[in-house]
């Protein structure tokens, strides 16, 4: 007996909650980002302009061979380079060509629409894929086109540009806020969109608002403000004996019965909860219930509300 409660008193002591506990967040750098110089592929449809020369401008799509067919000029390969390089090639070839001079001769070329290189959106989105990228788009015209997020997704968005995969950024997404907050980001062509899930703790049994509750803008959250989120207990609730129910690393539970009678009250110090966690309040006079029970109770989704906290 001695030596169980030497146990739970040991976990108990690593759930205890670091008041004023600080985490650091990202820095969000996506205004600095400058835009790639993407390499030109097949499909890709170019917006070729002359300058003074309209009848040598226009919309040509890049075959299979790489090549574009321009007025007067015919094949000309540009795969593989930018867009700048494709303009100062065609330019240089009406030069050479002696269709223009070279004071005359000066080209702009931009890609109006990207075959080859989609945007991937994954994570809690609810139509994960990749995108087709019609030029340069807005993170929240991509975000959309994959049906929005999910009730369980975060409310921040990483972002890895494909110019610069070992420098992801993440921005603060979340269109459902009372105040939304959409980041104007731009998102080019190869560009990856992983939405994370969001933390969740579970409060079940005799409460007000049995149910999930995504966690955004923070990674913890105490027992007493999970109790607060939940409504409170009914009149006939057991806050004497609350069950804990956390999953452990190696895949195994642990219960830990919670005074949260006594926390109400200041007499014993908030536990801090983590992502997965179960709240049970079972109701006074009654068997608590067993992890069999806990773990079919999860098992019903469609039946487990989820409430989005909006915690900073």
């Amino acid at each position: 007996m001695a030596k169980t409660k030497a146990l739970v008193t040991a976990v108990l002591a690593l759930l205890l909650v670091q008041i004023g506990a600080g985490q650091a967040r990202q820095a969000d750098s996506a205004t600095a980002y400058s835009a790639p110089q993407l390499k030109i592929g097949s499909g890709d449809l170019l917006e070729v302009t002359m300058y003074d020369n309209p009848n040598l401008s226009g919309h040509f799509r890049v075959d299979s061979n790489g090549d574009i067919v321009v007025p007067l000029l015919g094949h000309v390969h540009v795969a593989g380079g930018t867009a700048e390089e494709a303009a100062t090639l065609i330019a240089n070839r009406y030069v050479d060509a002696d269709i223009l001079k070279p004071i005359d001769s000066y080209a702009t070329v931009d890609i109006a629409e990207y075959a080859t290189q989609g945007i991937t959106v994954n994570g809690e989105v609810r139509t994960p894929g990749v995108y087709p990228a019609l030029g340069v788009r807005m993170l929240n015209d991509v975000m959309a086109a994959a049906g929005g997020v999910t009730q369980a997704a975060s409310s921040k968005v990483i972002i890895t540009h494909r110019n610069d995969p070992d420098h992801p950024i993440t921005v603060t997404y979340n269109p459902e806020a009372l105040t939304p907050e959409i980041p104007h980001v731009q998102i080019f062509p190869g560009d990856t969109i992983m939405v994370p899930k969001a933390g969740i703790i579970y409060v079940l049994g005799d409460v007000a608002h049995s149910g999930g509750y995504v966690l955004e803008g923070r990674s913890t959250l105490t027992v007493e403000e999970a109790m607060a989120l939940a409504g409170g207990g009914e009149h006939a609730a057991a806050m004497n004996r609350v069950q804990l129910v956390r999953t452990l690393k190696d895949g195994s539970r642990v219960a830990i019965t919670i005074p949260v009678d006594r926390i109400f009250k200041g007499q014993a110090a908030d536990v801090a909860l983590s992502d997965g966690d179960i709240l049970y309040v079972p109701t006074s006079y009654e068997k608590l219930v067993s992890e069999q029970a806990l773990t079919t109770s999860l098992a019903l989704g469609s039946s487990i509300l989820l409430y989005k906290v909006a915690l900073h």
